[in-house]
């Protein structure tokens, strides 16, 4: 019940935005300075808890409870583009600071964290979506 409590007003959010692709260079446009910004977080216990929780209720209806992609909504959102973290040639190649600038700011139909989350949990969710592929 509490999982389609969190799914219904996501689903609302995204339909109401636009729906045009982006093109491809506004797609993968990370500015350098954000590639170039290294984690300043070291993650504790209650950190990673927290992001946790925090993955559970923003990401896990599309990135999936592991983070392999497959989320409940993936299908009725056709949501192509997913990456398995579960998998770790999936972010090979790309910095925590790419990482951070995506979670904040959104990319294609995933909605940016923005003001709701703090840096230092933004921070902490890059160690846990890295973290998937150690599993």
């Amino acid at each position: 019940m509490l999982r389609l409590m969190l799914a219904i007003p996501a689903l609302l959010l995204l339909w109401f935005l636009p729906q045009e692709t982006p093109s491809p260079t506004s797609a993968t446009s990370i500015p350098a300075d954000a590639a170039s910004l290294v984690n300043p977080v070291t993650p504790t216990a209650e950190s990673q808890a927290h992001a946790k929780t925090i993955y559970g209720y923003d990401c896990a209806m599309c990135h999936g409870a592991n983070g392999n992609g497959k989320g409940d909504l993936v299908g009725d959102l056709k949501l192509t583009e997913m990456k398995d973290f579960t998998d770790p040639a999936a972010l090979k190649g790309m910095s925590d600071g790419e990482l951070f600038y995506i979670i904040k700011n959104g990319k294609g139909k995933m909605p940016p964290e923005g003001d709701r989350a703090k840096a230092d949990d933004i921070w902490n969710l890059v160690i846990l979506v890295r973290s998937f592929a150690k599993k």
